[in-house]
């Protein structure tokens, strides 16, 4: 199993990032991106640190430890610009905070992240079909999430990857160490949205892939 989409006491999390990788571990993750809720006020304070942490720790704790960001709530005008600072900032991995159907999320963010190339779209809401479809040409993973409240849409986002042909990932949006979902309940929610086995099994390929990019940076 892999999680694309944590967050720790940098945002609003409750474990420090060596807990939650080290829960992630043991809960039976080979992989973890930490992504804490970020925007130009503190993106500069987390990224830094989470990558030291990374590069210091994952040959010790046995998982990889990828250094990422979320960007929350970000005006959907400035998405290009924080994209481009967080990754200027050594975070391997961006995640954009989508138009959920439970938040108030700035209508035309998942445009934006998508235009602006992040690597991951968190839970999309009822995201558009040319929407998809410019995610599927330039790369963009559609995230399906077992967080519930997110979740509503994974239907729809998972409808709309398979007919466009885009590329999605299954994440937790972890908080706490019960949001660390073991393997049998993370496939029944995979199922459940209407993911078949093959498709559950391409879900973690697609995040391996994106983790061994990282890796490699």
């Amino acid at each position: 199993m892999i999680d694309l989409h944590t967050h720790t006491t940098f945002s609003d999390g409750v474990l420090v990032p060596a807990e939650l990788a080290r829960r992630a571990k043991v809960a039976g993750y080979r992989a973890v991106a930490i992504t804490d809720h970020a925007d130009a006020s503190n993106m500069d304070l987390i990224v830094p640190r989470l990558a030291a942490m990374a590069r210091e720790y994952s040959v010790y704790m046995d998982i990889a430890i990828v250094p990422g960001v979320e960007l929350t709530h970000v005006p959907a005008a400035l998405m290009a610009q924080e994209v481009e600072r967080a990754r200027a900032l050594g975070a391997q991995l961006v995640v954009a905070h989508g138009e959920t159907i439970v938040e108030p999320v700035e209508r035309g963010t998942n445009l934006a992240a998508i235009e602006a190339g992040v690597d991951v779209l968190a839970h999309p809401g009822l995201i558009t079909p040319e929407e998809v479809r410019l995610a599927a040409q330039k790369g963009v993973l559609l995230e399906i999430t077992t967080r519930a409240g997110h979740g509503y849409a994974n239907g729809h986002v998972l409808a709309l990857a398979r007919a466009c042909g885009a590329r999605f990932v299954l994440n937790n949006d972890a908080h706490d160490p019960r949001d660390l979902v073991g393997a049998e309940l993370r496939r029944r929610i995979a199922l459940g949205c209407g993911m078949s086995e093959d498709e559950y099994r391409a879900a973690d390929d697609h995040a391996w892939a994106l983790v061994s990019r990282c890796l490699s940076q």
